[in-house]
C-alpha cells in the first residue's frame, strides 16, 4: 500500500470504553457507545460517515449479518462496509482496508469499530486449534499454545524470566495510568509477583497473558483534506501497512516460534522509509508476554534470541526510551473479547495526538502497531501484520 506515503488519508479521532470483565451488555451496546465518543472527537455526525468497517464479535459469532446490524443498531448508513476476521490483526487491518477504499474512492469517511462482551456472553466456535487432533493431547486453547511456543523459543534460546518480567512490570505501570482499563488488574505489581504467579501451561504463568473482558475501541479515518476542512490540527496517517496469513503453509521452516513477521515487519519498515531505531513507540500484539519477544526478533528489532537483552538493556514503560504498550497492553488492560487488537491501536494514535495525559510518552512522532491472527495447530500464528503510523 505504498499510496498510504502520500499522507493523503488521516486518522482524525479515536475511542474507547471502560474495559468491565461481566459487564452484563452487549456489543451493540458497547458500540453505541464508543461511536458517539469518536465522532464527537471527530466533529461528525452519523449522516457524515459513509464506511463501516467491524471486527467479528465472540459474544455475537453466531450473527451472520454482523454488520447490517451494526449499522441499523447505530444509525448509520454506508456505502462500503468490511467485517475483518483476523483475529487480533483485525483492527489494524480494517485502517488499512478503510484507507485502501477511500483510495479507490468508495467512501470519504470510515469509522473501523470493534465491540465485544465475551466476558458476559461467548457463543464463538473457535476451530483454529483443529480440536479434533490437538483435544486428545491436551492441546486447546491459547494458553497450550504459547506454552509450546515458549517452550520452543526456551530449548533454542533460554527463556529470558527476568525480561519477561521487567515488560510484565512495565505494561502494569501504563495500565494504572489509564483510567479505562479494567479494574481487576489495576493493582501494582512487581517482578517477584510476576516470577511467582501461578504456572498454568509450563512454562506459561497467570501473568503471561491476557485477561477477557468486555469493551469497545474505535478511530474514525478520513482524507487528510477533510480533516483540514473540520479544523483537525493534530491527525495521524497511516503511512505502511504489510500482513501475511499462512506463513509457511507447507512448513518448510523447521521452528515453531518463526512467524510472518519476518517478512510482513522488514516490509512494513522498508515502505515506510524507516529502520526499527526510527520507531518512538512500539504496540505488539500482546495476548502472551512471549509473542512480544518474538515480535521484538522478527522485525528486526533484535537478533534471534536477543529479545531478552533488549528488554533488559532499556526502559520499556511509558516513561522510557523504548515505549511499550503504554496504556498496559491488553496483557494489563484486559482485552475485550476478539476485539482485535485495537486496545493497543487506539493508545497510539492518543499517543500521537499528545492527548495520553499522565502516561503521554517524551518523544511521539510516529508508532508501530501489530497484529496477530488464529493460532494453528502445532504452529505459529496465522496472521501477521504491521501498521505504521505518523503524527502531523
Amino acid at each position: 500500500m505504498r499510496f498510504l506515503r502520500d499522507k493523503n488519508v488521516a486518522i482524525v479521532a479515536c475511542a474507547d470504553t471502560k474495559l468491565v470483565r461481566r459487564s452484563g451488555r452487549s456489543a451493540i451496546s458497547l458500540a453505541g457507545e464508543v461511536l458517539e465518543q469518536a465522532l464527537d472527537r471527530a466533529r461528525l455526525e452519523k449522516k457524515d460517515v459513509d464506511g463501516l468497517a467491524s471486527t467479528l464479535a465472540l459474544s455475537e459469532a453466531g450473527n451472520p449479518f454482523w454488520t447490517n446490524l451494526v449499522a441499523e443498531s447505530l444509525g448509520l448508513s454506508a456505502s462500503w462496509t468490511q467485517l475483518t476476521d483476523l483475529g487480533g490483526a483485525s483492527a489494524i487491518g480494517n485502517v488499512a482496508r478503510a484507507a485502501a477504499a477511500i483510495h479507490a474512492g468508495l467512501c470519504e469517511t470510515v469509522v473501523c469499530l470493534a465491540a465485544d462482551a465475551a466476558s458476559t456472553q461467548d457463543v464463538s466456535r473457535q476451530t483454529g486449534y483443529r480440536t479434533e487432533f490437538g483435544d486428545p493431547f491436551g492441546y486447546s486453547g491459547p494458553p497450550m499454545v504459547f506454552g509450546l511456543l515458549s517452550s520452543a523459543y526456551g530449548h533454542k534460546h533460554g527463556l529470558p524470566q527476568q525480561a519477561l518480567a521487567k515488560l510484565a512490570v512495565a505494561q502494569r505501570k501504563g495500565a494504572l495510568a489509564n483510567p479505562n482499563a479494567c479494574d481487576v488488574l489495576k493493582m501494582p505489581l512487581t517482578e517477584a509477583d510476576y516470577l511467582n504467579s501461578r504456572m498454568i501451561a509450563d512454562p506459561i504463568r497467570m501473568l503471561d497473558c491476557v485477561m477477557r473482558c468486555d469493551g469497545a475501541n474505535a478511530v474514525v479515518v478520513t482524507t487528510t483534506e477533510r480533516a483540514k476542512r473540520l479544523g483537525h490540527k493534530r491527525m495521524v496517517h497511516p503511512i505502511a501497512y504489510r500482513e501475511i496469513t499462512n506463513f509457511d503453509p507447507r512448513q518448510d521452516i523447521d521452528d515453531i516460534t518463526v512467524s510472518g513477521f519476518t517478512v510482513s515487519g522488514p516490509a512494513a519498515l522498508a515502505d515506510a522509509g524507516m529502520a526499527p531505531a526510527d520507531i518512538d513507540i512500539f504496540y505488539p500484539y500482546d495476548d502472551f508476554l512471549i509473542a512480544v519477544l518474538l515480535q521484538l526478533e522478527q522485525i528486526g528489532f533484535a537478533p534471534a534470541g536477543g529479545g531478552g537483552d533488549f528488554i533488559l538493556g532499556r526502559d520499556v514503560s511509558f516513561r522510557g526510551e523504548f515505549p511499550i504498550n503504554t496504556s498496559g497492553g491488553q496483557i494489563s488492560a484486559g482485552q475485550p473479547g476478539l476485539a482485535g487488537g485495537g486496545v493497543n491501536l487506539v493508545e497510539a494514535v492518543t499517543q500521537l495526538m499528545g492527548a495520553a495525559g499522565d502516561r503521554q510518552v517524551k518523544r511521539a512522532r510516529n508508532a508501530m502497531v501489530t497484529g496477530i491472527g488464529a493460532m494453528q495447530y502445532a504452529r505459529n500464528w496465522g496472521t501477521s501484520a504491521v501498521l505504521m503510523l505518523e503524527a502531523t
